[in-house]
């Protein structure tokens, strides 16, 4: 079974839909007509785009393009994990906490993924490694982002506590150690809610790309399962990373609280 071509008159259809959608919230006085729109068009533009850049890479499936799109994939996950934080870190460590928490964990789930578990030939395919490291990333971006941002917020929040129990000579990891377990619940919750609703509330976005693409739905299970295990592992394993070197960032090396380490409140509505 081949799949169903989407045609341009498809995709307008479902634009006239969004404007529809953007009026109705300009007669219910929302204020979001703007960045829905906004958002549409930027999908859109940005979905092209990718496509096209996809359309090269995978005709010519050299490994020095792959790996900069992958690189850039990365690189541009680095910076909305920042932009998602309520307080991040200022300088470098703001932008290279995530990024690198992200390199390690994905990277390593990635590897496994190629070398071991599916083996393409080559390993490096980019049918099959750039969307499954764009799945790594996305879903690993949001839970660092999420565990972050807890971090910062809640010993923001809870310093008085914090130096009251360095006082009392607990060390930094004791003082903060409620705020490390909350902010690692943070990050691993889109994921565990994910894997909770899969298969009973929603299909997930592989497994229905799959099938619509005419894939056996046994087969397109056994895809999403994979991913979803891996996509857990690495937004666990980026949280911890990013939770252990953030919270040990927040004192200094005679474990004092240093929150001016930390940048103001940012508007990321």
């Amino acid at each position: 079974m081949t799949a169903i071509e989407v045609s341009p008159f498809d995709l307008g259809l479902a634009a006239i839909l969004v404007l529809m959608l953007a009026l109705l919230t300009v007669f219910m006085r929302t204020g979001q007509w703007r960045p829905l729109l906004f958002s549409a068009a930027r999908a859109a533009v940005q979905l092209i785009l990718v496509g096209l850049v996809l359309e090269m890479v995978f005709a010519n499936a050299r490994g020095l393009w792959i790996f900069l799109m992958m690189l850039g994939m990365l690189l541009v996950a680095g910076h909305e994990v920042v932009a998602r934080q309520k307080r991040r870190f200022r300088g470098w460590w703001g932008y290279s906490l995530g990024t690198v928490s992200m390199f390690v964990s994905t990277c390593s789930m990635l590897l496994i993924a190629l070398l071991v578990m599916l083996q393409p030939e080559p390993w490096y395919q980019p049918q099959y490694a750039i969307p499954l490291l764009g799945m790594l990333l996305g879903n690993s971006m949001t839970g660092i982002a999420l565990a972050l941002d807890r971090l910062t917020e809640g010993a923001w929040q809870s310093k008085d506590r914090i130096e009251a129990r360095l006082m009392l000579g607990l060390s930094w990891k004791t003082s903060v150690s409620d705020l490390r377990l909350e902010a690692m619940r943070s990050g691993l919750l889109p994921i565990i809610n994910a894997m909770a609703a899969a298969g009973v509330v929603s299909l997930p976005g592989m497994m229905t790309g799959q099938i619509l693409a005419g894939v056996s739905p046994l087969e397109a299970v056994k895809y999403q399962i994979l991913i979803l295990f891996l996509i857990s592992v690495a937004s666990g394993l980026g949280s911890v990373i990013a939770i252990h070197f953030g919270s040990r960032r927040l004192f200094d090396e005679r474990e004092r609280l240093v929150l001016n380490r930390l940048m103001p409140p940012q508007d990321n509505r």
